[in-house]
């Protein structure tokens, strides 16, 4: 299989040759991204989607402005439009490549939402694939990587699937195959710099074997019934008999939380008998003999979650990582229902008895200029006082759980709302708490 027959293969699969809204390609120059550009460029080409190549520059080595000044040349000699992303600020004493990576994510995303593209292309091979493996046996916590996923960041990267298209090859094979088209690419000294754990696994990898891909939970995820109130309802069978994995992903989108739980916690609660209510991750799990609901827990505030926020008049802001809000105008703050349910309008009220008790004082409320007949309900839909005035409020969680669990397996599918499904996101910002 030739590497560029491998890579449009998977595009082939994964992605809409009809959409024409750009797709990102994150490109360091290197010979990984350089493979990955091209066989891009040749995909694309073919049918008529635009192309924006994203170079992150970490500042960490003497040569990086360099390099991205020849990565730009060899974009612009491409015909494909690149922008320069930087990383500034101070930069971490320990844990570096772990903040290199989650910083380059976290700029990757915000680039390609600004550029109203859903997809991001990335070069990892099958070597990054087995260097992972050496790892994580010797105790790092990275995952194996996925051909097709979401973005790591939240919230910043939702609505965004990563996709790998050259997973399955080798670099040698990569670095043959730009030999022979007199290709040449950047070589970073980090990647041999032995105090570094990826560079140590390089001498490794080559005597572990790949590791299976992980089991496919979506048949599992499509049982799992999202709520209004931005929770999941599903069957203690199906749940029970699920891999860790679905309750983790369940958690982290209803608690509005990057990072999963623990697996072993996570099993420890599927293991449990009878009736019972638990807090994990910052989700409150209510198990009945029938049915699990799964939702924020409220108790997190003490903790430094679901704080006030004021909302920024006509730009979209995320709450507490599960619902994003539009204020229609200045003088609106968004908070935590608790405490405030007797302020209540009668139309809220009977809203509010549809949501489980236990659920309840996790629910947005939002307030004008915190006069007290004028606290409203923000769950979205029908009924929803935002609507009234030229807001919105859309709970994020079954977006999000779509994405992670693999219901989303191709570009078209992204989206299940008419916002995500546009080519340009609404403005956004990540709400902050008031001190």
């Amino acid at each position: 299989m030739t590497v560029l027959r491998a890579g449009l293969g998977v595009c082939d699969r994964r992605l809409d040759p009809a959409a024409r809204r750009p797709l990102a390609v994150a490109y360091s120059g290197g010979g990984d991204s350089l493979a990955l550009l091209l066989v891009a460029k040749a995909w694309a080409d073919a049918c008529g989607r635009p192309l924006l190549a994203l170079h992150v520059d970490h500042g960490l080595q003497p040569a990086s402005r360099d390099w991205a000044g020849q990565a730009a040349q060899t974009a612009a000699t491409l015909g494909v439009p690149f922008r320069r992303l930087q990383w500034s600020g101070l930069k971490p004493a320990t844990g570096l490549p772990a903040a290199a990576r989650a910083a380059r994510h976290a700029l990757l995303a915000d680039a390609a939402r600004d550029a109203g593209a859903s997809v991001i292309l990335l070069g990892h091979t099958l070597d990054d694939q087995l260097e992972n493996a050496v790892m994580r046996g010797a105790g790092a916590p990275l995952g194996p990587l996925a051909q097709w996923g979401p973005s790591p960041v939240w919230p910043g990267g939702r609505g965004l699937l990563l996709c790998r298209p050259l997973l399955a090859v080798r670099r040698a094979e990569l670095r043959d195959w730009l030999n022979a088209q007199g290709r040449r690419w950047i070589d970073d000294p980090a990647n041999d710099d032995l105090r570094y754990a990826r560079a140590r696994a390089r001498q490794t990898r080559d005597a572990v074997e790949p590791q299976p891909p992980a089991a496919d939970i979506a048949a599992l995820a499509a049982a799992c019934r999202p709520v209004q109130w931005g929770g999941f309802e599903i069957d203690r069978a199906a749940l029970a008999d699920a891999p860790p994995r679905l309750l983790q992903l369940l958690v982290a989108c209803s608690a509005g939380t990057t990072g999963l739980s623990r697996p072993r916690r996570a099993q420890a609660l599927l293991a449990r008998y009878g009736p019972f209510t638990a807090t994990l991750a910052g989700a409150r799990i209510q198990a009945g003999e029938q049915t699990v609901l799964i939702g924020r827990e409220a108790g997190e505030a003490a903790r430094g979650g679901l704080r006030p926020v004021q909302l920024p008049a006509g730009v979209a802001a995320v709450w507490d990582g599960r619902f994003e809000i539009m204020a229609p105008g200045p003088g609106w703050t968004v908070r935590a229902l608790d405490g405030l349910a007797a302020r209540l309008s009668s139309r809220d009220a009977l809203r509010l008895r549809s949501v489980p008790a236990g659920m309840r004082a996790s629910l947005p409320v939002i307030s004008f200029r915190d006069e007290p007949s004028r606290v409203h309900l923000a769950l979205g839909g029908p009924g929803d006082h935002l609507a009234y005035v030229g807001g919105f409020s859309e709970p994020l969680a079954a977006d999000r759980f779509a994405h992670a669990a693999g219901l989303v397996r191709e570009e078209r599918e992204i989206g299940t709302n008419a916002r995500m499904a546009n080519s340009q996101p609404p403005p956004y910002v990540e709400a902050v708490g008031k001190d």
